[in-house]
């Protein structure tokens, strides 16, 4: 199997979409682990994987689960899990084995605690970006068992934005719930506000240049009157 392949076999379609199977590389586990885990729900597999309390293990859903894992690792790592049973195994053993142990997922919170806590949006950054980055973190979080609410999420954004975004986070806190305000909402006001700078700045560089331009334009009309004023003192002072 071609394990630097992003994508692997293309199942049966869903609803005439057609979905691809992700490959699972030595470093792409976190974005493999949420690609997979969105095809096989929409499969109508995902219960085979996290099944609901007290239900009874579907054998056919199972094994078609456990085919579909199979798919999407490289040849090594299948050798490794190949004995197991259920596709639940299966996948608790890849997470263990590129998540690490409950000693290392301590490790790595801490690490995107910290992480987290200095994130800033730097002067050059978009609302777009620095929330990628936020999303980003929190993919990490729920890969190592744990959740970034919205809550918390919103509140990093409102703290960390440039000086310029401070009018709109003042009014955001002083008139809305923003420890219950959904992230979404939270990065679309900020760039709506941020559409408005822009628009703003741009509106002010046309009225320089044309002022400039007027400027210019009167200074050049001037001119030949300096010209001749200086003409006729020269006149002057030869009579």
């Amino acid at each position: 199997m071609n394990t630097d392949a992003t994508t692997s076999l293309i199942p049966k379609e869903t609803n005439s979409v057609s979905l691809q199977i992700p490959t699972l590389t030595a470093t792409n586990y976190t974005t493999w682990a949420i690609k997979m885990e969105a095809v096989m729900d929409a499969q109508g597999l995902w219960e085979s994987v996290e099944p609901p309390a007290n239900a009874v293990l579907d054998e056919k859903k199972n094994k078609t689960a456990r085919a579909f894992i199979f798919q999407a690792i490289p040849e090594d790592v299948l050798l490794q899990v190949a004995k197991k049973k259920t596709a639940k195994e299966i996948w608790e053993s890849l997470k263990t084995r590129y998540v690490g142990a409950e000693r290392v997922q301590k490790a790595r919170l801490h690490t995107l605690n910290s992480e987290f806590e200095s994130l800033k949006m730097k002067d050059e950054e978009s609302i777009d970006d620095f929330a990628g980055k936020l999303s980003g973190l929190g993919s990490k979080y729920n890969s190592l068992g744990s959740t970034l609410e919205d809550g918390k999420l919103v509140r990093k954004l409102l703290d960390a934005v440039p000086d310029r975004y401070l009018q709109l986070v003042a009014s955001m806190e002083q008139y809305s719930d923003v420890d219950s305000m959904p992230f979404e909402e939270a990065v679309g006001r900020l760039k709506a506000y941020e559409d408005r700078l822009k628009l703003r700045k741009g509106n002010t560089s046309s009225e320089s240049g044309l002022l400039l331009t007027r400027s210019e334009s009167h200074l050049g009309q001037k001119s030949p009157g300096k010209g001749y004023s200086s003409g006729g003192r020269g006149r002057g002072s030869k009579c």
